[in-house]
């Protein structure tokens, strides 16, 4: 089994990439060891001291260090041995009670008016994508007054230079294609949870 690495916007967060799926179309994240009991795969690499938070995607999976004074060269080896060892051990990933899991609140069901599965769509479509390509994701969570409440997940809940390009490129292209996004807002980003008009119409 070779696994190759690949560099996030966040120097804290690595992707690792087994060559093989991991949960193939779904996305489950792990922001702490008490969440973990839901993935053993998880709980494995939380084992590894200086591990901070552990994110599954359909093909990868996303390795966040508590903090930047810790070497990646020196977690590496860790990581590699679990990732292995848990693939060879024939183990499910997450245990079937959760499967669904978060991302089925991106599906577009028919309670939701056209707005909200317009949301949902580009969503899934435009925005999920590239985000995974970075080692994370975004979930929606909600619509209310023209804000989208969304949550965001693997590398890009804990740096804050990306998240703020995140949130903007996320709010660009919603208030693009669909008029009535006044805004965008998620719990963990640090700046304030929403821009202010001024700032939305600046693009600052």
């Amino acid at each position: 089994m070779f696994i190759q690495t690949q560099d996030t916007p966040n120097p804290n967060s690595l992707k690792f990439i087994p060559g093989k799926p991991v949960l193939e179309t779904r996305t489950m994240d792990f922001p702490t060891p008490a969440t973990a009991f839901r993935s053993p795969l998880a709980r494995q690499l939380f084992r590894i001291e200086g591990v901070k938070s552990v994110f599954l995607g359909p093909d990868f999976i996303t390795v966040t260090k508590e903090s930047e004074e810790l070497d990646w060269n020196l977690l590496k080896p860790d990581i590699y041995a679990t990732i292995m060892d848990f693939f060879a051990s024939g183990l499910p990933l997450v245990t079937e009670e959760t499967s669904s899991g978060e991302a089925g609140d991106m599906l577009v069901s028919e309670e939701d008016d056209e707005v909200v599965a317009m949301i949902k769509e580009l969503l899934d479509t435009r925005i999920r994508p590239t985000v995974q390509e970075d080692g994370g994701d975004v979930i929606y969570k909600g619509f209310e007054d023209g804000i989208v409440q969304l949550k965001l997940q693997g590398s890009c809940t804990s740096c804050p230079s990306s998240i703020i390009t995140l949130k903007n490129g996320i709010q660009n292209m919603l208030q693009f294609y669909i008029p009535e996004v006044e805004g965008v807002e998620q719990e963990t980003w640090p700046y304030g949870e929403r821009l202010s008009r001024r700032e939305r119409v600046c693009g600052s």
